[in-house]
């Protein structure tokens, strides 16, 4: 069953770097999970895979919607 991001994404992640058609929520080397662009995510990640308690990565969808494709 495909799972969908519920919350809103703004033009930005947690860092200030661009979110254009995917994005990772996961936990972040200074403790806290943050919105992250892929870049920001290489930067800036705790744990180098995406699952259960480690992240996952969601594709923006033709509709507009968020689709979870990893973790």
């Amino acid at each position: 069953m495909a799972k969908y991001w519920t919350g809103d994404i703004g033009p930005g992640d947690d860092f200030g770097m661009p979110i254009h058609d995917e994005f990772i929520d996961a936990p972040t080397v200074s403790g806290p999970w943050a919105i992250m662009n892929p870049q920001s995510w290489k930067q800036n990640r705790m744990y180098h895979k995406l699952g259960t308690g480690y992240g996952q990565r969601y594709k923006k969808q033709a509709d507009g919607k968020w689709l979870k494709v990893e973790g």
